[in-house]
């Protein structure tokens, strides 16, 4: 055989054994990137450990985030859990289920609520779940208090020309309505609702701090507090980061040379998904330094409105 046929060869060979690595590691990350959208958990590969998770943003009904914290309920290996905070607040009833789910946790092993930039309403009460509270100095929290706000849009429609005209079974019906001003009945039963939602809250602070009910009904009336007033109010427990953390979970005979694991929620960011195509779009058009891509893709994740009482702390840029 010709010397250049021979070379021919070899130089095909080594091109089909390239593209047969490039081949075998394209499987490779389509099965990592499968195994982690249909829920794959981060510290399933680890041994004896801390498991950390984060409740950030906008707090809703997230059954992800319950399956996640179920798991590490269950999880022998897990041997204390870290929630680690960042929320202004949202539904009251969001609040409560996640609240429940870290309670159920708490009940195996040691739970520390770590407190980092804001950690308000129902941010805060999810952080009373915790066996123990742990702020920064210039944290923020407290605004224990439930609302429920409502449009007014009959001026408008007025103005338009426009009435909206309704047939209803009693009174009550489909109150508070944006398209008229509540009755003083409307009023009384909204009230009656939403202060039953406040005094469960309160009671939960209560009885989650250990406090007599009279001076958390001092200290909850919407007042947000920065780590170190809460402390001196004993909404948290101490001031401080790993550090506090590290040192609580000691007392709980955690070892100190265990790592802690972040179990994240499985990314299901995809350029052919609507949020992330948004994102992409904002970058493209040049208004990336206005609006940040991964910011206007948060804001079409998650809902505009909101349904049923609500726990949030309406601080700046919230």
């Amino acid at each position: 055989m010709e010397s250049s046929a021979i070379a021919d060869r070899r130089q095909l060979r080594r091109k089909l054994g390239f593209w047969r690595i490039v081949a075998v590691l394209l499987l490779i990350g389509l099965g990592f990137a499968l195994y982690r959208f249909a829920g794959g958990d981060l510290g399933a590969d680890k041994g004896p450990q801390v498991a950390r998770v984060a409740v950030t943003g906008l707090i809703q009904d997230d059954k992800e985030l319950l399956e996640r914290l179920k798991k590490i309920e269950d999880d022998d290996r897990v041997k204390a859990l870290v929630v680690s905070i960042s929320s202004t607040g949202g539904t009251t009833y969001g609040g409560e289920r996640i609240f429940k789910a870290i309670r159920a946790v708490a009940a195996k092993k040691p739970v520390v609520s770590d407190i980092r930039t804001v950690a308000a309403s129902a941010g805060y009460m999810v952080a009373t779940a915790g066996d123990d509270i742990v702020a920064g100095e210039a944290s923020i929290t407290g605004s224990i208090g439930v609302l429920l706000q409502y449009p007014q849009v009959k001026t408008l429609l007025d103005k338009l020309g426009v009435s909206m005209e309704s047939i209803k079974s009693s009174p009550m019906k489909a109150e508070p309505s944006p398209f008229n001003p509540p009755s003083d009945e409307t009023k009384a039963m909204i009230n009656n609702m939403v202060m039953d939602s406040y005094g469960w809250f309160v009671d939960l602070v209560a009885e989650r701090r250990k406090l007599p009910r009279e001076q958390v009904l001092k200290l909850a009336d919407g007042s947000i507090f920065t780590g170190r007033q809460a402390l001196a109010n004993k909404l948290v427990d101490s001031l401080g980061g790993d550090d506090a953390i590290r040192a609580y979970l000691e007392t709980r005979n955690v070892k100190k040379d265990l790592p802690i694991v972040d179990w994240e929620a499985p990314s299901r960011t995809s350029p052919f998904f609507l949020s992330g195509a948004a994102s992409r779009i904002v970058t493209l058009l040049g208004y990336g330094d206005l609006i940040d891509g991964e910011d206007a893709q948060k804001m079409l994740s998650e809902k505009l409105f909101l349904d049923g009482l609500l726990s949030v702390w309406q601080g700046v840029g919230h």
